[in-house]
C-alpha cells in the first residue's frame, strides 16, 4: 500500500507544480487553491509512505515521478521543447525510479 500511495503522491507533485505555474505567482485564485490542495495531499502521502519505505528511496521516487510528470506536462501542454537529450534524461530518471523500486 505504501508504494501505491507514494506513486499517487508523485503524480500529485506534478499537479501542484503545474498549478503553481498556472497561478502566476499566486495571483489567480483557483490555480492557487489547486496548488495548496495538491501540495497538502502529496506531502501527506509521502509522509505516509515513508513509514514503511526508507527515506532516501521514498523521496527519490517521489521527486522522480514528479519531475518526469512535470516535464511531460510541460512538453504536452505547455509546448516545452522535445529533444532527444531531454527524452534521454527523462528515461534515465524513470530507470532510476524503477531501479529503486526493484532493489528496495
Amino acid at each position: 500500500m505504501s508504494w501505491l500511495v507514494l506513486v499517487v503522491s508523485g503524480f500529485l507533485e506534478t499537479v501542484w507544480a503545474a498549478a503553481l505555474g498556472a497561478s502566476k505567482g499566486f495571483s489567480k485564485l483557483w490555480p492557487s487553491v489547486l496548488f495548496g490542495g495538491a501540495l497538502l495531499l502529496s506531502m501527506s502521502g509521502l509522509a505516509y509512505a515513508l513509514r514503511e519505505i526508507p527515506l532516501g528511496t521514498g523521496y527519490a521516487v517521489w521527486v522522480g515521478i514528479g519531475a518526469v510528470g512535470t516535464a511531460v506536462y510541460g512538453i504536452v501542454a505547455m509546448n516545452d521543447p522535445l529533444t532527444i537529450s531531454r527524452i534521454t534524461c527523462l528515461v534515465l530518471i524513470v530507470a532510476g525510479v524503477v531501479g529503486l523500486k526493484l532493489f528496495h
